[in-house]
């Protein structure tokens, strides 16, 4: 499966009863519609004014060919745990967003670290109770997608709000279940991910 997304410019020739088109030397109200076709963002190219149509953005995505059952098993599961998980890593990056803004503005250390401490326990009352019941999958996941939203691994979270000790001992405790903080986000070795996240986006899963 290929996902890519383009970004398309219309460039529009003009035509003797297409836009209506203002040089820059003309005097016109902007107020004012005008009387045939409709006013539009314009670029001067070699000497001639140009109109220009920008396009939202288009998703391309091919349809995934399954080699075997357990393909296809990975697939569903990898949906599934996205679902579920996607949600808290919007929220976590944009908790993890305000708290980078305030902290930026503390200069005093002693201060930070307590800031710190009330951006940690705001985390846990917000997540710690429904995170509590996730599987170890939707756990890797979730990591995973924390990087993509915030540029931060979980390693590196728990690292700037707990210490370097705290965040190394949690680190142990994750690799005992085959798991690490560390692990980052890739859309290409994680392809299924960033499918399963255009479904979830787009309503069609």
């Amino acid at each position: 499966m290929k996902h890519f997304k383009l970004k398309i410019y219309l460039v529009i020739s003009v035509l003797s009863n297409g836009l209506n088109l203002l040089s820059q030397n003309s005097n016109f109200d902007i107020t004012v519609p005008p009387e045939k076709g409709y006013r539009c963002r314009a670029e001067i190219y070699q000497g001639d004014t140009i109109p220009v149509v920008d396009l939202y953005s288009v998703d391309v995505i091919t349809t995934f060919v399954f080699k075997n059952p357990r393909q296809y098993e990975l697939w569903t599961r990898t949906k599934f745990n996205v679902k579920k998980v996607y949600p808290y890593a919007i929220l976590a990056a944009a908790k993890l967003r305000e708290y980078d803004k305030a902290l930026a503005l503390i200069k005093d250390e002693h201060t930070k670290k307590a800031f710190l401490k009330i951006c940690e326990k705001d985390l846990r009352n917000e997540f710690e109770d429904e995170l509590k019941g996730l599987s170890v999958s939707q756990g890797k996941v979730l990591m995973k997608l924390i990087d993509r939203e915030t540029g931060k691994t979980t390693y590196e979270i728990v690292k700037q709000m707990r210490g370097n000790f705290q965040a190394c001992f949690w680190q142990a405790l994750a690799s005992l279940f085959g798991n690490s903080m560390k692990v980052t986000y890739d859309p290409v070795e994680d392809v299924m991910i960033e499918r399963a996240i255009v479904l979830v986006e787009t309503g069609a899963f």
